[in-house]
């Protein structure tokens, strides 16, 4: 085997035999009388074991997943007890980002968000199951100040940041959607002068006409045109000329401010080679663009004459970089990766649930789901804590799946969505989305281990299966999807021209002869059962007969309900007075 670049760490090779679990409904708790069709999952348990039992149908259809795992801090929180030893903390984290991967859709993208104190290690981990070629980005977010061990004794410096991970599962299919923050036009203008910066929109277009049609080209339906008339001002001037502020003719007049930039795109380039000789101080290039904000729509790009050296320089109107909001011009800048604007203070207002240290504000995941998700997109987050990102996502109009081991998910997830539902919570991103409930989801149980001891040590299947479970749980097992049919009942489980078949009574030489003469040329079928009469495992070649719970032993860990991240409180080693 070729070598690698790789983390290593104890116990990275002992490999975690998962159990597939089923997943129950719980009728009650669900929540489904708005929309008695939803797609939408809140699960209650452990959240590896969760994620197993999804993979069997949600495999390659998540679009987005965002985690916010313990960040292994040892810091003793209230709901959360986050101090795992370090390669436990790697084993487990690994194993769910293995999983994670599996779900992804091809054009899916995973965010983790973490601290400094394991960043570099995930970072590492991440590079080796998604591949460094995948990486997209670290984002930086201005947190809710937090001291770190030491700080207080100079030490180490307060600490404030928190990191997003960001990984796609494939780039070639990967995409980001533009996303803006908002900022006030006066503020971000003073800003640039505070800064000594040389604020680029300081003209207006005060008249442009004379335009005239210079060249056709229907091949790539493109329309060149020359302006005759231009005249322009400055800010200062014009404000003078008509007695007006500054301030007044930028929210007035933000369709006629404009700048120039000759950056060398492809388009550029082409207006000065299909204009070259032609003399007007402003030329329009009217095309359909492919991709972008304005892909499918008919526009114009003006390019003003620079008669010094015959070049073309695009101009960019300020009412392209604005938006008004109550008389009021804020300026957008495309979000990059330091995020100091997000707010962590208040946060016990959204949602209205308690979960100090542990939440995170709801304009954070709404701007991840704006960068890699559209509407009807699958989001999950299977380390939910109060629920905040099942709740963004039901306001922003995307399907979720929500995992949450604690109790929480009852007095935490489940109350906060049922308050987004109803329309009762207003806090977070609820009037920016105009949000005024709707939607619904379902509340499932984890099931409990299939095969436990009886009061002998033996091996049996779990007495809390009914029939129903256990054909289900089976199916899972072999990678069957179950969908009993309708028609023959030894069609429990399907995967494309195979069965599976489960029952608790014994099946003898009739009972298979007579499923036999049902099956259809080409089928292949599967038998799990308690016992058999002897010699029937072999009597066809389409039919394979298997015992339970014998055959299961040792595929899987049985019992196990607790792979979470709170393992353990590590003892600390105090320094030596001497030392």
């Amino acid at each position: 085997m070729a070598n690698k670049l790789e983390l290593t760490w104890v116990g990275k090779d002992e490999e975690i035999k998962l159990e597939p679990r089923i997943l129950i409904e719980n009728p009650t708790l669900s929540n489904i009388e708005k929309d008695k069709d939803t797609e939408n999952m809140l699960i209650h348990g452990d959240n590896l074991l969760a994620l197993k039992a999804l993979e069997s149908k949600y495999a390659g259809r998540i679009k987005c997943i965002y985690i916010d795992p313990p960040y292994n801090t040892g810091a003793a929180f209230e709901h959360y007890d986050d101090n795992v030893e370090h390669s436990i903390w790697l084993s487990l984290i690994r194993a769910r980002l293995i999983v994670l991967r599996n779900l992804l859709a091809n054009d899916g993208v995973i965010c983790v968000q973490i601290d400094s104190n394991e960043l570099g290690y995930l970072k590492v981990l991440m590079d080796e199951i998604f591949t460094r070629s995948c990486f997209v980005n670290i984002i930086s977010c201005k947190a809710k100040i937090g001291g770190v061990s030491g700080s207080n004794m100079g030490k180490s410096l307060q600490d404030n940041v928190e990191y997003i991970l960001i990984y796609a599962k494939n780039k070639d299919g990967f995409q980001i959607n533009p996303v803006f923050v908002k900022q006030r036009l006066s503020s971000k203008i003073e800003e640039y002068q505070s800064e000594g910066k040389s604020w680029k929109y300081t003209s207006i277009i005060t008249e442009l006409g004379g335009k005239v049609l210079l060249k056709e080209d229907i091949e790539n339906e493109i329309n060149y045109y020359g302006y005759s008339v231009l005249k322009t001002k400055s800010i200062t001037a014009f404000a003078k000329e008509n007695n007006l502020t500054e301030d007044d003719v930028y929210n007035l007049y933000a369709d006629r401010i404009f700048r120039t930039t000759n950056a060398q795109s492809s388009v550029r380039q082409t207006v000065i080679k299909q204009t070259s000789g032609f003399d007007y101080p402003m030329f329009g290039c009217e095309y359909i663009p492919i991709k972008g904000k304005n892909a499918g729509k008919k526009i114009e790009i003006l390019y003003k004459s620079s008669p010094a050296d015959g070049q073309r320089n695009m101009v960019m109107f300020l009412s392209d970089v604005v938006e008004k909001v109550e008389n009021t011009y804020y300026y957008l800048e495309k979000v990059n990766t330091l995020w100091a604007d997000i707010q962590y203070n208040n946060l016990t207002k959204e949602g209205n649930v308690q979960f100090p240290n542990g939440k995170k504000p709801e304009a954070l995941v709404s701007r991840l789901l704006k960068l890699f998700t559209s509407v009807d997109d699958l989001v999950l987050d299977s380390f939910l804590g109060s629920g905040t990102t099942a709740a963004v996502a039901h306001k922003m109009g995307r399907k979720w799946i929500g995992i949450e081991l604690g109790n929480h998910a009852y007095t935490h997830c489940k109350v906060r969505l049922d308050k987004v539902i109803s329309g009762e919570d207003q806090g977070g991103i609820s009037k920016s989305q105009n949000w005024q409930g709707g939607g619904g989801y379902r509340f499932y149980e984890l099931a409990p281990s299939l095969i436990v001891e009886d009061k002998f040590g033996n091996p049996v299947i779990n007495k809390e299966y009914n029939a129903d479970m256990l054909a289900a749980a089976m199916a899972l097992h072999e990678g069957f999807e179950y969908a009993p049919d309708q028609n023959f009942y030894w069609k429990q489980g399907k995967n494309e021209n195979a069965y599976i078949y489960t029952t608790t009574t014994h099946l003898t030489e009739s009972y298979l002869d007579d499923i036999a003469k049902e099956m259809k040329d080409g089928e292949y079928l599967v038998i799990a059962c308690k016992s058999y009469d002897s010699g029937i495992e072999r009597a066809y070649n389409n039919i394979k007969v298997k015992k339970i719970p014998q055959y299961l032993l040792g595929r899987c860990e049985f019992g196990k309900d607790n792979y979470n991240l709170n393992i353990v409180d590590v003892p600390t080693c105090e320094e030596d007075d001497d030392e």
